[in-house]
């Protein structure tokens, strides 16, 4: 009886991984396209791993929760099958690609329930992170960030009293001119460290609070490490002319600062952990007794 029921099961979620690939398979394709394309969301090839990752930590909990089906989840897998209709006529990406974490979402309450959809709630939020921002959303932040990176730049560039002129998010030197685009907003860095910043306070820190820091930390760090690579970029475009800004160095310049704000997250858990010390809980040895 039990094997037939496991049968019943698997032929249910073969039916269900079919119709999934029919629904989104033009989706998941342009969605891939982008992270290879698209320096900005190239991290999205990462996300998925590491969310499996994060089910497979979970095996042992899952095992252990009762199945409660709810037709909760079929509501949401139906909503969702919606959004890709819609986002489809109105040639809009973002909602099919939000529908795909719908009906995961719905689709593990529907067969399993609340209690498992609670134990996989982090890895189903963390695929978030591999969907692309809206352009509409994507420009109301790159353009402010453009101006705060030009902004940094031009106070460095003053402190090491270097003359520069900022109009807007244009920097004119002594003997070039440079233009804090778009690529050089800091965003690519910013979502890129984001991940990050979740990841490590998820494997270095077991405090709730201490990864959030950590998460939100990412913000500022960001900013602060684009900031100081458009100044060194008007540094070297200052002491060594035009083409130092563009090429292999403003590319090698690009990894070195992403590396320095790595290590700028580093710093913000160990000085965390020097406020507020991780206690953990003391092993209980057991005496053994003597014949």
């Amino acid at each position: 009886m039990k094997n037939s029921v496991n049968k019943s099961i698997l032929i249910f979620l073969a039916a269900l991984a079919v119709c999934f690939g029919i629904l989104f398979h033009n989706v998941i394709e342009k969605l891939v396209h982008d992270w290879y394309t698209d320096d900005n969301y190239s991290h999205g090839f990462l996300i998925i791993p590491v969310a499996l990752y994060f089910v497979w930590e979970r095996k042992n909990a899952l095992k252990e929760a009762s199945w409660k089906p709810s037709l909760w989840g079929l509501a949401l897998v139906i909503g969702s099958a919606a959004l890709v209709l819609v986002g489809t006529l109105g040639a809009e990406l973002f909602l099919p690609r939000l529908a795909i974490l719908g009906v995961i979402a719905g689709a593990v309450l529907f067969i399993l329930g609340w209690n498992h959809f609670k134990i996989l709630l982090l890895p189903i939020c963390f695929l978030f992170l591999m969907i692309p921002i809206p352009a509409i959303i994507f420009n109301h932040i790159a353009f402010p960030l453009q101006l705060l990176a030009s902004q940094f730049g031009e106070g460095i560039l003053t402190l090491f009293q270097i003359p520069v002129l900022r109009e807007g998010n244009v920097l004119q030197l002594a003997n070039t001119t440079l233009e804090v685009a778009e690529a050089c907003s800091g965003i690519r860095s910013l979502v890129s460290l984001l991940t990050l910043g979740i990841v490590y306070g998820y494997f270095f820190d077991s405090r709730n609070w201490a990864r959030t820091t950590l998460t939100l930390g990412t913000i500022p760090i960001a900013i602060i490490a684009n900031g100081i690579r458009v100044a060194g970029t008007g540094i070297a475009a200052y002491f060594f002319g035009e083409a130092a800004a563009q090429g292999f160095f403003h590319q090698f310049e690009g990894w070195v600062v992403f590396i320095a704000a790595f290590i700028m997250i580093f710093i913000l858990h160990w000085i965390i952990r020097l406020i507020a010390p991780e206690h953990k809980k003391p092993v209980q040895e057991k005496n053994s007794a003597e014949i």
